[in-house]
């Protein structure tokens, strides 16, 4: 479900079906498929069965600054997962746990205002341990798209794609590829050698605000009550300018900033992770 106020109890982030996830990104050519859902991974009661499919998710992870960002993390087991949750709002602790289970993992969305402020350590943390930024998100304008794969290639980053599409519309139409690869484990292990294609359509307003209809008219068959609500999507398109003049500016702030800095090394020890403490105790 939506966490934004007044949206959490009637609409979900998104209403696609798992298995035509899957089929439609075959007819797009994808030889191995994952999904990333937000904090869950529901999707793989359904898809398990496929052998070409592995298990990914976008965890939703408190900074030791107290802001919020998105990791994805990718091939999982369940009880990854399971541990994975335990620990996200502490990203050193989940920092450990990612890096003693060599699982790989992501920055998504870098220059995104999505998840809310960010800070200057933030970026010292994933300049530091985080093996791989998303260079090329589906939802994000070309600009931010960019200075994503300039930071990377300056801080020796593995640079991967992703749609984060919330509707099927526009599933597997931004995609990373590693030529070669046949099995998932090839696949992974190209990532990690910086062997990944990033290719596909970036983001623009107009492609979210017909995202944010097509949401809207999902939960409406789903949940036809909602019905009385429709003359608010009137409002859609102020709605996602205000969004995306934001995202603009968040781009151009950090981008600046971080293009004028040199990298600074951050080390676990000089931080403690509270659940480590708690652990211990």
């Amino acid at each position: 479900m939506f966490d934004a106020p007044g949206l959490s109890r009637i609409c979900r982030e998104s209403y696609n079906d798992p298995t035509e996830v899957y089929q439609r990104l075959k007819r797009l050519g994808m030889s191995i498929v994952t999904i990333t859902d937000h904090d869950s991974i529901d999707a793989l009661e359904t898809l398990r069965r496929y052998p070409d499919f592995f298990l990914s998710e976008e965890v939703t992870v408190k900074m030791p600054s107290g802001t919020q960002m998105h990791l994805g993390v990718y091939g999982i087991g369940e009880r990854d997962h399971a541990e994975i949750q335990r620990r996200r709002n502490d990203f050193i602790a989940l920092l450990m746990y990612l890096t003693e289970r060599k699982l790989f993992f992501s920055v998504n969305h870098v220059f995104s205002g999505l998840t809310g402020s960010r800070d200057d350590e933030d970026f010292r943390w994933f300049a530091s341990y985080v093996p791989a930024f998303e260079t090329r998100n589906g939802q994000m304008w070309p600009s931010a798209n960019s200075a994503a794969r300039r930071l990377a290639k300056r801080l020796g980053k593995v640079g991967i794609a992703g749609s984060d599409s919330h509707t099927i519309a526009g599933v597997g139409r931004t995609y990373t590829k590693v030529p070669g690869a046949r099995t998932a484990e090839e696949f992974l292990a190209g990532l990690r050698a910086g062997r990944g294609v990033i290719g596909g359509a970036h983001g623009s307003y107009g492609k979210l605000t017909l995202d944010v209809y097509r949401i809207i008219w999902a939960m409406l068959c789903d949940q036809p009550w909602t019905l009385p609500l429709m003359p608010l999507t009137a409002l859609v398109p102020a709605f996602t300018a205000g969004h995306w003049l934001n995202e603009i500016r968040f781009c151009r702030k950090w981008s600046a900033k971080l293009g004028s800095e040199e990298k600074q090394a951050r080390l676990l020890w000089q931080l403690d992770s509270g659940l480590e403490t708690k652990l211990a105790s």
